[in-house]
């Protein structure tokens, strides 16, 4: 029974390991697309 509950909270950690560095990723990508917007206005 312990190496199912093991095996369980292994996968929970990697699942919510993986969300956050997606969410992490977005946001980079994000401000990047914000730099050249704002770089774009500038250049008008």
């Amino acid at each position: 029974m312990s190496r199912y509950f093991a095996f369980a909270l292994a996968l929970v950690a990697v699942t919510l390991a993986a969300c956050n560095t997606i969410a992490g990723a977005g946001e980079d990508i994000s401000r990047g697309g914000q730099a050249i917007t704002n770089s774009a206005e500038k250049a008008k």
